[in-house]
C-alpha cells in the first residue's frame, strides 16, 4: 500500500510542473490555419483592453483591442473576446498577452484536431475487456496490462439485491468476453455501449459524405487488427458491436423477471416469460471494487443482470446500423447483426414494458423509464437498413419524428434516429425526409440561439452543468455538424469549433479537459487503472481522454466546492471526484466525432477571396 506522504509528494509534483491559470483562455490544442480564432478574457470590468499575439520567438504578429461581452452567467465573470482570425501563419508557441498577462501557448496549424481524433480513438482500445493491452499499441509501456476477464462466461445474478429482494437467476450462461469497459469501473453496459458504438459508426458513415472516406483507413490507429485491410475505426467499433450481440438471450430461454411499475419501489411483480431475443442490461461485478485496481486483479464474481426493453432496442439500433455498414465487406457478420436486430425487435414488441433495475450493487443502474425513444431509434436504423414496412409504420406513428429536444444521451436516443433519417439514404417519401432535415436544422438553430447568450460561445445557455456536461456539449456539436452537412452554412461548423475550443481549454478554468492536449490538462481521472494520482505504481492516463466535466447540479462526491462555484467552475481534477472527473466511452465517442468532423471538413489551402 502506498504511504500517504508518498502519495502527497506525487500529487505535489504534478501541481509543481503545471503552469498557473491565465485569465486569457485559449484552445490549447490549437487553431486552424484558415479557421476562426477566438480567445476569451476575464476582466474586472467591460472596458476594452489592448492585446498582442506573439510567436514562439516573442515577435508581435498581431494586435488589437478586446471586444466586450459583459457578465457571463456560466462563470460568474465579466468576459471579453479576442478575435485574431486574420492570422494564418502556421506555428507553435503562440501566446496572447494583455498588460503582462499571457495565455497558455498554442499552435496554429492546418490540422490541429487530427492528433486529438487519433488519441481519442486509442481510448477505446485501452478500454477493451478480455484481451491484454499490448505495449506495441499504446503510447507508453506502463499503459500495457494483462487481460481483464479473458474468458467471461457468466450466468444471471441470483440472490438478494440492495433492497433485499431475491432474484432467482437463470439456467443458462452467455459468453460475453470482450467489448469495452464502460468508464472508470469494470462494468460493461448495453445502453451506454450501444450509444458509444453508434456514435463511432455514425461518424464512419458520414466521413464519406464529408469527402474524407479514408480518414481512418487501415494503419492510422495502433491496433492489433492493423494490417487487415479494414477501416481502423470499424475494427474498433466492431469490438463493441460483437459484445452487444453476445448479450442477447438465445431463443427458447425462459427467465423470471420483475415488471416493477414504480421506479422508486423495490422490484416486484415477478413473472416467468419467454425471454428469447431480449438483451441483458449489463455484465458487471457483484460489488463495487476499490480504486486503484487493474482489470486483471478484479476479484469480484460477475453476473448478467436482468434484460430490459430499452437495452434490447439499443442493441437493435446498433445491430441494424452495423448490418448495412458491413454488408459488403463482411456479409456474414452483417447477416448475423441483422438477424439479431430482427429478433430483438420482435422480442421488444412482445415485452414492451420491462424496465432496468438500479437495485444491484457493484455497477451503475442506467435506469430509464421512457422506452418510446429507443423504439423510434431502433425503427429508424432498421428502416434505413431494410426499407421494410413495419419499421416505416413505427417511425410514422412516433412523436419523435418531430423531436424538439437538441440533446441526446444514453437515456434519450430519439435524436440519433432523427439524424440517421435526415442524412442516410432511405426509402421515406422525399417530403418526409425534407421535413426531418428541416427539423434537424431547427434544432441546430436553437443551439445557436443559446450560444449567442454565452460569453464563452458555448452551445448552451445558463449556469446549470449536469453530470457529464462535456458530453452534452459534444453531442450538441454533433447536431450542429449534421446541420452543416445539410446546409453547408459556415455558422454551424464555426459553432462546432467553439465546442472544441471549450473542451481544449477556452473555459473559465483555463483547463484542457482532454489529457495530453494543452499545457494545463486533466491529470487525475476517476479510473481504476489510470490511477497514478491514487497510487504511483499505476500509470497516468494516456493522451486523448476527456473528463466528464463541470457538474453544478449532481455532485455527491464533493464538499470542497459546495456553495463556492458557479456553472463551469464546478470541477476538480481529482481522482475521487467521480461526478466531475470520471471518464466514459460515451464521452470519448463524441470527442472522436467532433475532432474527426473538424479535420475532415477543414479548409484545404488558402480560401478563395470573395
Amino acid at each position: 500500500m502506498t504511504s500517504k506522504p508518498l502519495l502527497l509528494a506525487a500529487l505535489a509534483l504534478v501541481a509543481a510542473n503545471e503552469p498557473s491559470p491565465s485569465t486569457i483562455r485559449v484552445d490549447q490544442a490549437g487553431y486552424e490555419t484558415f479557421g476562426p480564432k477566438i480567445a476569451i478574457v476575464a476582466t474586472p470590468d467591460a472596458a476594452p483592453r489592448p492585446w498582442t499575439l506573439r510567436d514562439a520567438a516573442g515577435t508581435v504578429v498581431a494586435e488589437g483591442r478586446t471586444i466586450p461581452f459583459g457578465p457571463e452567467a456560466s462563470s460568474g465573470e465579466i468576459v471579453q473576446r479576442i478575435d485574431f482570425g486574420t492570422v494564418t501563419r502556421p506555428g507553435t508557441g503562440y501566446r496572447l498577452g494583455i498588460a503582462g498577462e499571457r495565455s497558455q501557448p498554442f499552435p496554429i496549424a492546418d490540422r490541429p484536431f487530427a492528433d486529438a481524433a487519433t488519441a481519442a480513438m486509442s481510448f477505446f482500445y485501452q478500454q477493451r475487456s478480455g484481451v491484454p493491452i499490448d505495449p506495441r499499441y499504446v503510447q507508453r509501456p506502463d499503459l500495457a496490462r494483462p487481460a481483464g476477464q479473458p474468458k467471461e462466461v457468466v450466468t444471471c445474478f441470483s440472490g438478494k439485491d440492495q433492497r433485499g429482494v431475491n432474484w432467482p437467476g437463470c439456467a443458462y450462461r452467455l459468453d460475453t468476453t470482450g467489448g469495452w469497459y464502460d468508464a472508470g469501473d469494470h462494468g460493461k453496459y448495453v445502453v451506454n455501449g450501444g450509444l458509444s458504438a453508434w456514435t463511432l459508426l455514425d461518424l464512419h458513415e458520414r466521413l464519406a459524405q464529408w469527402g474524407d472516406p479514408q480518414a481512418f483507413a487501415d494503419g492510422r490507429l495502433a491496433l492489433p487488427e492493423r494490417g487487415n485491410g479494414q477501416d481502423d475505426l470499424l475494427d474498433e467499433a466492431r469490438v463493441e458491436v460483437a459484445f452487444l450481440l453476445a448479450m442477447q438471450i438465445p431463443d427458447g430461454k425462459r427467465l423470471t423477471v420483475a415488471f416493477k411499475t414504480d421506479s422508486g419501489a423495490p422490484a416486484s411483480d415477478f413473472r416467468t416469460i419467454d425471454a428469447g431475443g431480449l438483451v441483458h442490461t449489463k455484465v458487471a461485478d457483484e460489488q463495487w471494487t476499490g480504486l486503484p485496481m487493474a482489470p486483471a486483479d478484479d476479484p469480484m464474481r460477475r453476473f448478467l443482470y436482468p434484460p430490459s426493453t430499452a437495452a434490447t432496442y439499443n442493441m437493435v439500433a446498433v445491430a441494424a446500423q452495423a448490418a448495412r455498414i458491413w454488408r459488403n465487406s463482411d456479409p456474414a457478420f452483417a447477416a448475423r447483426a441483422l438477424a439479431a436486430a430482427r429478433r430483438g425487435w420482435a422480442a421488444a414488441q412482445r415485452v414492451p414494458d420491462l424496465y432496468a433495475s438500479s437495485d444491484f450493487a457493484g455497477s451503475g443502474g442506467y435506469g430509464d423509464r421512457t422506452i418510446a425513444d429507443e423504439r423510434f431509434w431502433a425503427a429508424a436504423e432498421l428502416f434505413t437498413t431494410t426499407g421494410e414496412a413495419p419499421y416505416r409504420e413505427a417511425i410514422a406513428g412516433s412523436p419523435f419524428l418531430h423531436d424538439d429536444s437538441p440533446d441526446f444521451g444514453w437515456s434519450g436516443t430519439a435524436l440519433p434516429g432523427l439524424l440517421t433519417l435526415a442524412t442516410m439514404p432511405n426509402r421515406l417519401p422525399a417530403p418526409t425526409v425534407a421535413a426531418i432535415r428541416k427539423q434537424v436544422v431547427s434544432l441546430a438553430d436553437r443551439i445557436l440561439a443559446e450560444r449567442a447568450t454565452s460569453g464563452y460561445r458555448m452551445p448552451k445557455a445558463g449556469a446549470t452543468f449536469d453530470w457529464g456536461s462535456n458530453s452534452t456539449m459534444l453531442n450538441r456539436a454533433i447536431v450542429l455538424g449534421v446541420a452543416w452537412q445539410i446546409t453547408r452554412k459556415p455558422v454551424y461548423r464555426e459553432a462546432v469549433v467553439d465546442v472544441a475550443d471549450y473542451v481544449f481549454g477556452r473555459n473559465a478554468l483555463d483547463r484542457s479537459f482532454v489529457t495530453g492536449f494543452g499545457g494545463r490538462t486533466m491529470h487525475q481521472p476517476h479510473h481504476r487503472f489510470w490511477a497514478q494520482a491514487a497510487d504511483p505504481r499505476y500509470p497516468a492516463p494516456p493522451p486523448g481522454v476527456i473528463s466528464g466535466g463541470p457538474n453544478s447540479s449532481a455532485r455527491t462526491d464533493d464538499a470542497v466546492l459546495k456553495g463556492k462555484c458557479v456553472g463551469q467552475t464546478c470541477w476538480r481534477d481529482d481522482w475521487r471526484a467521480f461526478t466531475m472527473n470520471e471518464v466514459a466511452i460515451n464521452w470519448n465517442a463524441p470527442l472522436v466525432w467532433v475532432t474527426a468532423f473538424l479535420d475532415a471538413t477543414r479548409v484545404r489551402g488558402a480560401p478563395t477571396p470573395a
